[in-house]
């Protein structure tokens, strides 16, 4: 299996998902890219039903709350925050259209781990999970300049 010049197994993308890997990337972070959609028809057509996350307090949100709290309070573009992301990893779960995107967020300083289940409907791309943990105390990953190589941190889109 290979990754993306970076041969930790975080970053790990299974062989012959770079063009799934391509089309999820500017969708994350969910809720916060053009790509996924600001508006709450986007979100709407982007969350399944059945979705649910694991907040960085580690409580659990359905679909209903997280869309009515996005509505109330916009989410911030990723883009315009001047976010960055890397150590994308991308796994296929069992034969079909779903899939586990893994990645490490900086937003301004404040570090998370992100993980997305994906499902590929007809419709296009929609989650069906979400966790993002924040990251505590030492590891070698906590930072772009520690774990990614030059050139693998993307400035969102």
């Amino acid at each position: 299996m290979t990754s993306m010049g970076n041969e930790s197994v975080f970053a790990l993308v299974q062989p012959g998902l770079d063009r799934v890997l391509q089309e999820l990337r500017p969708l994350e972070p969910i809720f916060h890219t053009r790509a996924f959609g600001l508006t709450a028809a986007d979100r709407e057509r982007r969350v399944a039903s059945e979705y649910w996350e694991v907040g960085a307090s580690g409580r659990r949100y359905s679909r209903a709350p997280i869309l009515q709290m996005l509505e109330k309070y916009p989410p911030v573009d990723a883009q315009e925050a001047g976010w960055k992301a890397w150590d994308f990893g991308l796994r296929q779960l069992g034969p079909g259209t779903m899939y586990l995107l893994t990645y490490t967020l900086d937003q301004a300083g404040r570090i998370t781990r992100r993980a997305t289940l994906w499902h590929k409907t007809a419709e296009g791309w929609r989650i069906l999970y979400h966790q993002g943990t924040v990251v505590t105390g030492e590891d070698p990953f906590d930072s772009p300049s520690s774990s990614a190589p030059s050139g693998q941190v993307d400035t969102l889109p």
